[in-house]
């Protein structure tokens, strides 16, 4: 039996009037009916939208991030006025949206942008990829990326090494209808020169000393899928004249001879070098230097999306304990300060790498705290990239000592005290006490109440009924 392809209708608490079931002889349909929009499921292959007003629900703009090529159709009524241009166009930069009536006519499969099944980049694949999008900066790389994968077009990533060319790559091919396809990563400046023709182009048997069998090449492998070629300023320049027939006929020529090869490919390129001053130098052709900047994509470097590294660092905290084999850890809140502070000259590499020292370094304790990234100094220097301190009032200065970003966190007020000769409630001094502890610990662990559980020696069990003996427990826990 035939699957049907599968289609998701947000209806924003509207009647459906029982359109689904009329369409049920084309899609598979499944219905959400709240009044706010959930995300579509991933597997689906067109996303309906009740248009109820002129302008998307704000949930929607939220979801983009994670919707990427999914085709949306923008359900009107029969009756509806029409939408002015900038409603339309506020709707249209949502993705890839069509606009029709809801009516018995189901919609037609062929709204898809492209043919094959299109996926979705999650939330959690995003971050996995070491995407965030919480700056401007990468929101501009994001939108460009996700225009990019809907298409074919060449794409060529600029930006200092270690800001995450190869991740936004497999982020368009991810992205992409042909996401199922293979992605081929080639690092150019990896490979010899006298044998990166024959990698990337392939040969025939005897075309050469030792080549005993035909070798299709790189491109080959990536027919139907994308291949990254990195480094791509290292090119010699003979390289760079097959590589420009590749992107002008779309087809490979094998070394050795014989007929050419036909391939359908995505390219992207990147660069951690600025091209233009190689072309101007004559060492990266010119025309090949066009055909490589159809949709030019600039990584941000780490320094310049600072809000991001909290979110990066938990993440990288998480996944290398994982690889590691060792029980999560938490970072404590004064180390979010001290990262966001420094240069990052290796950018979200060099983040990534420290996380991952920090970890190993730290043995069994489950707190990682600035003491344990002090060795960043070393190549950082002793002073981070801070904004300058506004001086006080009448121009001078602030006498206020100055703060090393690798001096030890003063630790908290101890709880000794003297008995005060009115005495005290000895059960109120408790629970401040332990209200204290346990918020301090909740800080530690970014809420998690298992870790932080752990800290104080508790059980999950035991912690959540002290939470709610001691008025710490909001209505959203409970409900958990």
């Amino acid at each position: 039996m035939t699957q049907l392809p599968r289609l998701h209708w947000s209806t924003l608490g509207d009647d459906t009037g029982g359109l689904e079931h009329r369409w049920a002889a084309l899609w598979d349909v499944t219905v959400d009916r709240g009044a706010s929009p959930a995300l579509a499921p991933r597997d689906v292959d067109l996303w309906v939208i009740s248009a109820k007003g002129a302008w998307p629900p704000p949930e929607l703009n939220r979801m983009m991030a994670e919707v990427a090529a999914l085709p949306i159709l923008l359900g009107l009524k029969a009756d509806a006025e029409p939408m002015d241009p900038k409603a339309l166009s506020e709707w249209g930069s949502l993705g890839s949206v069509r606009w029709g009536v809801l009516g018995p006519e189901p919609p037609m499969p062929g709204l898809r942008p492209r043919s094959g099944t299109t996926t979705q980049l999650s939330a959690s694949q995003a971050l996995a990829f070491g995407l965030v999008g919480a700056s401007v900066a990468m929101q501009d790389v994001l939108a460009r990326a996700r225009a990019a994968a809907a298409t074919r077009a060449t794409v060529l990533l600029l930006g200092e090494s270690g800001t995450g060319k190869e991740v936004i790559a497999r982020a368009i091919h991810r992205m992409s209808a042909d996401s199922g396809e293979a992605f081929v990563a080639v690092h150019c400046g990896a490979i010899p020169e006298n044998l990166l023709e024959s990698e990337l182009f392939g040969y025939n048997k005897g075309a050469f000393t030792d080549a005993r069998k035909d070798t299709p090449g790189k491109f080959r492998e990536a027919h139907g899928g994308t291949i990254f070629l990195d480094e791509v300023g290292t090119m010699p320049l003979g390289a760079q004249v097959r590589l420009l027939r590749v992107l002008q006929e779309r087809e490979v020529q094998p070394l050795g001879g014989g007929a050419p090869v036909k391939v359908d490919v995505r390219v992207v390129t990147a660069s951690n070098v600025d091209l233009w001053a190689k072309v101007q130098d004559g060492s990266f052709r010119e025309d090949l230097f066009y055909r490589l900047e159809v949709v030019p994509i600039t990584m941000p470097p780490l320094r310049a999306r600072r809000e991001e590294i909290p979110f990066l660092a938990q993440h990288f905290l998480n996944r290398k304990a994982r690889e590691h084999g060792l029980y999560p850890k938490a970072l404590h809140p004064s180390v979010d300060p001290l990262l966001m502070s420094l240069p990052w000259p290796g950018n979200v590499r060099q983040l990534e790498n420290a996380i991952e020292r920090a970890i190993v370094l730290s043995g069994t304790r489950p707190v990682l705290t600035r003491e344990d990234f002090a060795f960043l100094a070393e190549r950082m220097g002793d002073h981070p990239v801070a904004e300058p301190t506004a001086p006080a009032a009448g121009g001078q200065a602030p006498a206020s000592s100055p703060s090393y970003p690798f001096a030890p966190v003063p630790p908290a007020a101890a709880f000794g005290m003297d008995l005060p000769a009115e005495g005290l409630d000895l059960n109120q001094v408790v629970s401040d006490m332990e209200k204290t502890l346990m918020l301090q610990s909740l800080a530690i662990t970014r809420g998690n109440k298992k870790r932080a559980a752990d800290l104080l020696g508790l059980k999950r069990t035991t912690f959540l009924e002290k939470m709610k003996r001691l008025d710490l427990e909001d209505a959203e826990a409970e409900a958990e």
